[in-house]
């Protein structure tokens, strides 16, 4: 295996001062290679039980790089179950987490703990926690295995909770690696190991559901996460993405599709040795054309660790838009939006709609009779409406005179969707609107959300936030 790996090591012919020339190289060519590829991904990958005979040195995986150009194709490893068995049946959300040992502090435990505790018993039947021990140490894997079986029995026995292990043999050379960025070697050797530890965990998990969740070993969860994931996907139906961000550490609160999971896999084999695996997803969602971050706030997921796995070094880093209880985020269904009020560059009318993190619209001073308006792909049940104009910078930025009105029966017209018949349910003060219990005085499923400027002002006008919340269940999404 590691004879066939040099085939890969002897690509260091383009080590040079300089890195990133030679990664911009290398994805360039990637691009060519996968980007049109078909998306039939197959986990074909043989698994086996814990104490089962390895294969032979000549059965095993040659990774050679015309396999890793393969992006659509999964890779071939035989993987030990250590605990727990996968279900036929996909779930909506795999959650995934690589650990290894820790010369001071282990939070593997807790962090299994807050994902199950702060899930619903409706919510625990649409995910999966996929365990990667990706420590050579046997010994401290079996006992760690024990631990978590004896405390975790019954989310394995119900198909909730997988601890595997990608064994070593199936590694690359982690000896005489680049030392990129002047890193000492044993920086460099962690790094990179990471990196084929969280590729090996993409690779496992590929058909295991929908949509994949990557955390660390030392996160602590908000209550109903899932739910406030799934209001993020649904508001997100029709707009293109390859990675969600539900915190702003590292690789915590990462959502990708499954079905990119063999491709991101890939590409951290491919590039292992380069850099850190945070600053390799930004080039792999760069790839697919995602060339922005798409950040959410409140964060899902708090790093809780106060020491590093690696050297056990302090690690106090902790994400400051973190909130235990996030289940209050908005809906907001999928919807069109339209306004007549001249927008500031690319502060376009879909940013006030977005929970995007900094994201707003801005435009120029509003006239009477000015609008924006939100058109629903289908009619909703609304139970509250907020929304909030200006920012903490610009506080004078707001809505001075304004009202909110849902509307029914939406027309085509050559100046594009509208409803015919609207109901106001009230007026802007100090430049926001809150109104609760919508769909006890509204008789109809509403159609459209506008609002209407009533007087001419002098200032611009940033609309910050526009929050709906529906009575219906978010949608069981099917992809």
């Amino acid at each position: 295996m590691r004879l066939l790996w040099k085939s890969v090591d002897k690509m260091r012919f383009f080590r040079k001062r300089s890195t990133l020339p030679v990664l911009s190289f290398l994805v360039t060519s990637l691009l060519f290679f996968n980007l049109y590829m078909d998306d039939g991904y197959v986990l074909d990958a043989e698994k086996r039980q814990l104490g089962e005979i390895h294969p032979s040195t000549s059965e095993r995986y040659v990774h050679t790089f015309r396999d890793l150009s393969n992006f659509s194709g999964s890779i071939n490893v035989t993987y030990r179950y250590l605990a727990g068995i996968p279900l036929p049946r996909k779930k909506f959300l795999t959650i995934g987490l690589s650990s290894v040992k820790r010369k001071r502090g282990n939070y593997l435990l807790e962090t299994i703990k807050s994902i199950f505790d702060q899930s619903s018993y409706e919510e625990l039947k649409e995910i999966v926690v996929v365990v990667h021990l990706a420590d050579f140490d046997l010994v401290w894997c079996e006992n760690l295995v024990q631990e978590i079986s004896r405390k975790f029995a019954h989310h394995i026995i119900a198909g909730r909770l997988l601890v595997i292990q990608a064994p070593e043999e199936y590694y690359p050379s982690l000896d005489g690696l680049k030392r990129n960025y002047n890193d000492p070697e044993d920086r460099v050797r962690f790094r990179s190991k990471q990196n084929v530890d969280y590729a090996f965990l993409l690779n496992f998990c590929t058909n295991l559901s929908h949509f994949y969740m990557m955390l660390e070993d030392d996160v602590r969860c908000s209550r109903n996460f899932l739910t406030a994931l799934k209001k993020v996907i649904t508001s997100r139906e029709g707009s293109y993405w390859v990675m969600l961000e539900f915190s702003k550490l590292g690789y915590i609160g990462k959502l990708y599709h499954s079905k990119d999971l063999p491709r991101l896999a890939h590409f951290l084999l491919m590039f292992y040795q380069e850099m850190p695996c945070d600053w390799l997803l930004i080039h792999f969602r760069g790839l697919l054309a995602q060339k922005d971050v798409i950040r959410f706030k409140p964060s899902l997921f708090q790093h809780m660790g106060y020491y590093s796995s690696y050297k056990g070094v302090e690690n106090k880093l902790k994400d400051d838009d973190f909130e235990e209880d996030s289940i209050d985020i908005p809906d907001n269904p999928p919807a069109s939006i339209y306004t007549n009020i001249n927008v500031f560059e690319n502060y376009d009318a879909t940013k006030a709609y977005s929970s995007i993190v900094d994201e707003y619209f801005w435009g120029k001073p509003p006239c009477t009779g000015d609008f924006f308006i939100i058109i629903f792909n289908r009619s909703a049940k609304i139970s509250k409406i907020k929304i909030v104009t200006g920012t903490e910078d610009r506080q004078n930025d707001i809505l001075h005179h304004g009202a909110l009105e849902v509307g029914q029966k939406s027309v085509e017209t050559k100046q594009g969707r509208h409803c015919s018949s609207y109901i106001t349910l009230g007026e802007f003060k100090v430049g926001s609107i809150e109104v609760q219990d919508v769909d006890h005085k509204i008789g109809f499923g509403i159609e459209c959300v506008r609002i209407v400027v009533t007087a001419n002002q002098k200032e611009w006008l940033i609309i910050r936030t526009i929050s709906l919340w529906t009575t219906q269940p978010i949608n069981q999404l099917t992809k």
